[in-house]
């Protein structure tokens, strides 16, 4: 696998990438597939349209592998988490008095769009997420008979917690609560399952951990729930004949085409498909124990040299992903962010910390760099 890695990741001289949770650098394939397209496109116009179709078509097989969903069917393809969230949001019927439950501290795609729904009388209920304590059982008991959503991101942005999605999954069943899972800091980093964790709805972009283009990722929804969701968005590509632009009558699609109303981005969908077919050559669970190895790898280092260091992320296993945060006391953290930029260390500053999120090709090598990096700026800072 080291000189698949070589050969697929090769960033810049002097740039440590461990920013994967925001934006993703591409695999060399995915720029090799963009700049193939590109060439094509301009060389013979739409000549290949059957071809690229076949591409998207491998695309929504990908997902569906990587969620484990029934089939490519159940796949559409959106422009980004949010919009596949407001197809949710605005596809239900709600009535005033309803609620919806989320965690505090969500990001702002998992709870702007349910705090707009309350212009049609529904509560926005926000949870705080306590690591120490039992968040998926708070989480639960603020729900009621008035109920109708559970919205959660499998793994919260900020610090990397790893939510139980099942345990949450299978009460909300019981209970008639429609249950939504952000996956994007999830999908391409750890294992997911939409069975096991008896979702509803799951949306995720694909810039993240799968190394893909923004502007295109998944949407997944219960194959018995589909043709329940109001549809605000129509257009030729929803129907179940769209190849068909002479027909006057028309009919939604039954698979989850029903959710893209016009054409698709088959540029992104070759980025993407490209992206994914590392993921896939790896393997999710190899990706997801390197990705752990090199978080308990990191955390070492970084204790090792800022003992008074704070850990603002779990280390239970059950609990951690490919998110590491901490807090340096004296200097904020965007200051931080910011130079080690300077010295080509890329990552963030989120939720009061500096957050770093390596993924499976990170190496100790990387780690030691960001650890030099960080000393050095520390010091310059006056800390």
């Amino acid at each position: 696998m080291e000189n698949l890695l070589k050969t697929e990741l090769a960033l810049a001289p002097g740039i440590v990438y461990l920013n994967h949770a925001a934006v993703a650098p591409w695999p060399r394939r995915t720029v090799a597939a963009v700049t193939q397209f590109a060439q094509a496109c301009g060389r013979r116009g739409a000549a290949d349209y059957a071809a690229w179709l076949a591409v998207e078509a491998r695309l929504r097989e990908r997902l569906a592998r990587l969620i484990n969903a029934q089939s490519p069917d159940d796949i559409a393809l959106v422009k980004n988490t949010s919009e596949a969230l407001s197809m949710v949001a605005y596809g239900l019927a709600w009535t005033p008095g309803d609620n919806v439950v989320i965690f505090a501290g969500e990001f702002p795609s998992n709870r702007i769009v349910w705090d707009s729904l309350r212009s049609q009388g529904v509560e926005l209920r926000e949870v705080s997420l306590d690591p120490g304590g039992s968040p998926e059982e708070d989480l639960l008991a603020r729900c009621d008979g008035r109920t109708r959503l559970v919205s959660v991101s499998s793994v919260q942005y900020a610090t990397g917690f790893r939510v139980n999605l099942g345990l949450i999954g299978h009460v909300c069943r019981s209970r008639n609560i429609f249950f939504c899972v952000d996956a994007i800091q999830s999908l391409g980093a750890l294992p997911f399952d939409v069975q096991d964790c008896v979702a509803d709805f799951v949306a995720a972009d694909g810039h993240k951990w799968m190394l893909g283009p923004e502007g295109l990722g998944l949407f997944w929804c219960r194959p018995e729930l589909r043709a329940d969701l109001r549809l605000h968005e129509y257009g030729w590509h929803m129907t179940d004949r769209p190849g068909d632009f002479a027909a006057l009558d028309w009919h939604e699609s039954t698979t989850a085409s029903r959710f893209e109303c016009g054409s698709p981005n088959l540029l992104a969908a070759h980025a993407l498909d490209a992206s994914l077919s590392l993921i896939e050559e790896v393997g999710i669970h190899v990706i997801y124990e390197n990705i752990l190895l090199i978080n308990r790898l990191l955390i070492e280092k970084l204790f090792s040299a800022f003992p008074e260091a704070m850990l603002l992320s779990s280390t239970e296993d059950t609990r951690r992903s490919g998110i590491l945060t901490l807090r340096l006391e004296g200097i904020d953290p965007e200051v931080l962010r910011r130079s080690l930029a300077e010295e080509g260390v890329i990552c963030a500053a989120r939720g009061g910390g500096l957050r770093f999120s390596p993924h499976f090709y990170n190496d100790e090598w990387d780690i030691d760099l960001a650890i030099k990096a960080l000393e050095r700026r520390w010091r310059r800072h006056g800390a």
